[in-house]
């Protein structure tokens, strides 16, 4: 057990955090890249990524308009095939969420918010909050908070706990998605010991990254944390959800990365509820995949729409 004193209390983690293999982690995870897989299963695996996909749009420049035609996309990602999708989430800025609530209701298309200074994680707790507690009253089903990277490397680990264990609070029924972003983590020890953190602080789901920085998600990166849900999953009953984000481009990776779940954490994790894309350019190719196993030829990008 490791004990994480802070200003709110003690906390005991669930076990220490284990040391990362670094040659074992990168080795498995290109072997399980390199697994066949039929056509039947591909198939499958795909439609499977697509109701897994959260759609994302996160830009300045992001419209009332964008983001409806974000949530038809994400009703219908394919109008000659009703059978696939819907999408998991759609994810927006805060202000965004409303509009997102309105097309998707009864639709079973959850509405996801980035907030805690998302991308950069850098403001007064107490704003950090009242952004997150905003969002939740616009209507977020789901929340994307960023840890403070600054805290975690200088091991302020109280402070990373405390602040993801008050966001939880302000949640409320809204589950918590908790951003590592682990291109700024630096070494794979890092990012086990952070996801054991947010796991014990009360995250719902682990986030690779926000993709606005390079490395993103990776393999081996998302081995690591996927490792650390079983491990703790082991210790405590409680499964928590992954989502690998940015950089995740096209079907092949996507099906890449369903199979390290399934080798890792079994079949209990391959659903929506438990496992996430976020990955704004995956779906069209995804969907350029399964036209062509449906017909055998692929068809162009102007075949699909770019929401």
């Amino acid at each position: 057990m490791t004990t994480v004193t802070s200003l709110r209390g003690s906390y005991a983690l669930p076990f220490r955090s284990p040391p990362v293999d670094q040659v074992y982690v990168e080795e498995r995870a290109a072997a399980l890249g390199k697994r066949s897989i039929k056509k039947e299963a591909k198939v499958t695996g795909l439609k499977l990524a697509v109701r897994m996909m959260d759609l994302t749009t996160l830009e300045g420049k992001d419209s009332p308009g964008k983001v409806r035609s974000l949530c038809a996309k994400a009703l219908r990602p394919m109008e000659s095939d009703p059978t696939i999708g819907p999408v998991g989430a759609v994810c927006v800025y805060p202000n965004m969420v409303p509009v997102a609530v309105e097309v998707l209701r009864g639709s079973g298309v959850r509405v996801a918010s980035v907030a805690t200074a998302f991308p950069s994680g850098l403001s007064p707790l107490p704003i950090k909050l009242e952004d997150v507690r905003r969002a939740v009253e616009f209507g977020a089903d789901e929340i994307d908070m960023v840890i403070d990277r600054g805290a975690m490397l200088a091991g302020e680990y109280a402070r990373v706990y405390d602040e993801i264990a008050r966001t939880k609070e302000v949640c409320g029924a809204a589950h918590l998605k908790v951003i590592l972003e682990t291109g700024e983590l630096g070494t794979y020890d890092t990012v086990r010991h952070a996801s054991d953190l947010a796991m014990a602080a009360g995250a719902d789901f682990i986030k690779t990254s926000t993709g606005k920085i390079t490395p993103a998600a990776t393999p081996a990166v998302t081995l690591v944390m996927l490792e650390a849900i079983r491990d703790f999953y082991y210790t405590t009953g409680r499964r928590i959800g992954m989502k690998p984000a940015g950089g995740i481009r096209t079907a092949k990776q996507a099906l890449h990365y369903l199979v390290l779940v399934k080798e890792t954490l079994g079949d209990a994790w391959l659903t929506p509820d438990l496992f996430r894309f976020g990955a704004s350019t995956l779906l069209n190719d995804v969907l350029m995949q399964l036209e062509k196993e449906r017909t055998g030829a692929y068809q162009g990008q102007d075949y699909f729409s770019k929401d």
